[in-house]
């Protein structure tokens, strides 16, 4: 197995994705950008998107990874526009698509241009997300859209293998999808309710915190192949499961819970990157087979299709967001207002992504009886086209249109003065356990240590309210960011003689290691101490 190509294709998405972030272009679109550029360039490996390998191996952790850092409550609280979106807008956008398709492209039959509805029917919205927090967009609109990214590829593959099962002729009826819509569903959370309490018991009960991780890296693995071997959502098995131990991670050990953050932002910010990136290294391989479909008319096709995407999403999200309240008196009371502009964004934010084109590849390229599937080369195609252009025109113009339509923004003096007033309620009922256990003589410690215990409260206590304090005139820091950069370089001097130690051969490597890790873990509580 030569793996030089999957070598240059993570190292060479990592540059990009870290190069993104000195520049004004999401991450997202410059990997794709790049990709699409790449691509040409001679000597470069073909890589064509397996969904042997995406679907089941890349998918899973990506899940996973953005829900468990989703907020179980707000989700909670969003249910009902999230359903909307995930459900009833991705079965709109299949039937709206295909139908489409079945009149525009000559010679496509109904089934066909379903397959490709379903296809190109889930947004991705993890460069949306990626572009609301970069520019401030508000929490609301930001958890709607990554609840329906977390949810709507599992609509969309049971929707698709309804769809594809008519198209060779297995003879799918409406009956038949909706049984096994439901069957996927439901087996989907019900695999994922099974597996979470077992799953969270291990995590809380491995003590060893490098065997936890493991566990952490293989847990959406396990959810996804379990659910997928009783023909049920993985993908929903994934989320539900993620979800939970998300909402319960405070009850793991501190130890994972720093380990577990920084493996998965790495396994995150590779997947994502190399996802990205393979999206554009994708047109050499769709333009090889699309034969006879060359040329103005194939063109054509696409740019028809873009714009019934773009509008279908349109004409779903308004109804959605405002026909609900005007029907129902319990949705005005108990959910905020939508408002036309968050509409809008929610509207634009329908970038596809790399599940689609995942699912395009599958398409087998013969019917029963051994006839060519109708149309693949162009099915393939029109994907392609559909996500790239949904990447580029509304991924580009998200930023603008957002800071166009002038959302308030986040009242960072309220959150601070709220996370104050969290902290000293935690920090008084810390001052009250800390006294009643110095009562216990079996807790005896000396004055000076009692009282450092109690200093290191304080400090906690303090630090929140002093960012709403004064600033230093010369330097602009707060008090609290003064203390912890003078705390950074004391730290700072201490490794350097432990280092300059080593080297005199005063201490070894293994004594330089232990000093270190102690130094490191005082830095990251120091400063995730001050926020």
């Amino acid at each position: 197995m030569d793996v030089m190509p999957l070598l240059l294709l993570v190292a060479g998405s990592a540059a990009v994705a870290a190069a993104a972030r000195r520049s004004p272009v999401p991450a997202p679109l410059l990997l794709v950008a790049v990709g699409l550029v790449v691509a040409y360039v001679p000597g470069i490996p073909d890589y064509t998107l397996d969904p042997e390998v995406v679907l089941p191996l890349l998918l899973p952790p990506l899940l996973y990874t953005s829900a468990s850092d989703s907020s179980y409550l707000d989700l909670r609280a969003q249910l009902r526009p999230v359903a909307l979106l995930s459900v009833g807008y991705v079965l709109f956008a299949t039937f709206a698509v295909g139908w489409a398709a079945y009149l525009i492209i000559p010679g496509m039959p109904l089934t066909a241009a379903l397959v490709l509805g379903a296809v190109v029917a889930p947004p991705d919205a993890v460069a949306a997300t990626a572009i609301a927090r970069r520019v401030g967009l508000p929490s609301r609109i930001t958890t709607i859209l990554q609840g329906e990214s977390l949810l709507n590829d599992a609509t969309a593959i049971t929707a698709y293998k309804v769809a594809l099962a008519a198209a060779i002729g297995e003879g799918a009826t409406w009956a038949g999808g909706i049984r096994e819509f439901l069957i996927a569903a439901v087996g989907g959370v019900g695999v994922g309710l099974v597996l979470m309490a077992p799953l969270h018991w291990l995590r809380t009960h491995l003590k060893e915190p490098l065997l936890q991780n493991t566990l952490s890296l293989l847990i959406p693995f396990v959810a996804y192949g379990v659910a997928e071997q009783l023909h049920a959502s993985g993908v929903l098995a994934v989320v539900v499961v993620a979800l939970y131990l998300g909402h319960r991670a405070w009850e793991v050990d501190f130890a994972t819970r720093l380990q577990e953050e920084a493996v998965w932002k790495m396994v995150a910010f590779i997947l994502e990157s190399a996802v990205f990136a393979l999206i554009g290294l994708q047109l050499p391989v769709v333009l090889k087979g699309l034969g006879a479909h060359e040329g103005a008319a194939a063109v054509g096709y696409a740019v028809v299709l873009f714009v019934v995407v773009v509008l279908t999403r349109f004409i779903w999200v308004y109804p959605a967001a405002f026909l609900p309240r005007l029907l129902s008196e319990r949705i005005r009371e108990r959910e905020d207002n939508p408002t036309w502009r968050g509409a809008m964004v929610t509207g634009w934010a329908g970038m596809r992504g790399v599940v689609s084109l995942a699912i395009a590849f599958s398409i087998p390229l013969t019917v029963h009886g051994g006839r060519p599937f109708p149309q693949h080369s162009l099915i393939l195609f029109l994907t392609f086209t559909t996500v790239i252009g949904t990447l580029v025109v509304q991924g580009l113009s998200l930023p603008p249109l957002i800071r166009l339509l002038r959302f308030p923004g986040r009242d960072r003096q309220a959150e601070t003065l709220a996370e104050a007033n969290a902290q000293a309620q935690a920090s008084r009922a810390a001052d009250t356990r800390l006294d009643e256990l110095l009562s216990d003589e079996r807790n005896a410690l000396p004055p000076p240590l009692a009282d450092r215990l109690r200093q290191t409260l304080e400090r906690r206590r303090n630090a929140v309210w002093e960012r709403l304090g004064q600033t230093n005139p010369v330097t602009g820091e707060s008090v609290d960011e003064t203390y912890r950069r003078l705390s950074r370089e004391m730290i700072s001097a201490e490794r350097e003689v432990f280092v300059r130690l080593r080297d005199l051969r005063y201490i070894d490597d293994e004594m330089l290691r232990v000093l270190l890790r102690r130094l490191d873990l005082e830095e990251a509580a120091a400063y995730r101490e001050a926020g």
